[in-house]
């Protein structure tokens, strides 16, 4: 019997990511402990799904047979989770982890930049006002300011825009 490699393949963690039920999963088992059973995750994802607390009973029941069937299965296959079919627990792995990493990754780069770019576009903008004041900048405020303005219009578009 081969040992599980202890690093997970970029690939296989886009995978489980791209689905927003596996997703889901990790994610509730990360807030509760690491661990819970079928049915709890099924009333998390189909209350999410939906958008009603309680969710509808064939909203609930159609997500529970797809972690049953192919969700829990695959994440576990992939180390990720355990899943006792007979009890119905599921708990995290170690390799839960390296996931956790990537979807730590995502929401941070995508709620940093655009922080970024205003900061930087109203920065860019101040200093070329400033110059232009001062009256150490001939022209080259013309081209600057305006440039600095759309970096901080593109910021504030990716950041409050969504």
């Amino acid at each position: 019997m081969s040992e599980e490699p202890s690093v997970l393949e970029e690939g296989d963690i886009h995978d489980i990511l791209r689905n927003d039920r596996r997703r889901a999963v990790i994610e509730f088992l990360l807030e509760h402990n690491e661990r819970a059973t079928i049915r709890e995750l099924s009333e998390h994802i189909a209350a999410l799904e939906s958008g009603e607390d309680p969710p509808p009973r064939n909203i609930r029941q159609s997500v529970y047979v797809s972690l049953h069937q192919t969700h829990l299965p695959k994440l576990e296959g992939l180390g990720v989770v355990s899943y006792d079919t007979d009890s119905k627990d599921v708990e995290l792995r170690e390799r839960a982890g390296h996931v956790e990493a990537y979807m730590d990754q995502t929401h941070e780069t995508s709620d940093r930049f655009p922080l970024v770019y205003v900061a930087i576009g109203i920065l860019g903008a101040l200093l070329t006002i400033g110059s232009f004041v001062a009256g150490s900048v001939a022209e080259l405020w013309i081209w600057v300011l305006p440039l600095f303005v759309i970096i901080a219009a593109l910021g504030g578009y990716q950041l409050w825009g969504r």
